[in-house]
């Protein structure tokens, strides 16, 4: 398992829907500057699916992130299974006026486990600045 985690400096209820609705995610959901999401859907229910389009801006190359929610705690917990079973959770635990947001994934096979926690490790990097300089 890989596991990342940082601190956001925000409320819970603003770190959960920044995390959570789709017209957030599009916006924070990449590693670098030249990926983006460019479709998301996002049904936070037990059981339901979601999926991310993630791409290179410039469309030489893109890939689906999609699975089922198994688990949703609202403001503590969101756990899922990939499309290639893979499972996965999101710990939010609330620490006075921060949020310790913790991600733990099963890697895959095809890119080695250091590469995809510096990528995930980049992408909640690029949610805590989001969520830390949104303003309502």
């Amino acid at each position: 398992m890989v596991s990342v985690q940082t601190i956001i400096h925000a409320p819970i209820e603003k770190v959960w829907s920044l995390w959570t609705l789709p017209e957030h995610i599009m916006k924070w959901n990449n590693a670098s500057l030249d990926w983006h999401t460019p479709y998301v859907e996002n049904n936070l229910e037990t059981g339901s699916k979601f999926k991310f389009t993630m791409g290179l801006k410039d469309g030489s190359d893109s890939f689906d992130f999609e699975g089922i929610y198994t688990k949703i705690e609202v403001f503590s917990l969101i756990e899922y299974k990939l499309l290639d079973n893979r499972t996965a959770n999101v710990h939010f635990e609330i620490e006075g006026e921060k949020v310790k947001l913790t991600e733990t994934f099963e890697p895959t096979t095809i890119e080695s486990a250091g590469m995809e926690e510096q990528f995930c490790s980049a992408i909640i990097q690029n949610f805590k600045n989001y969520v830390e300089n949104f303003k309502q």
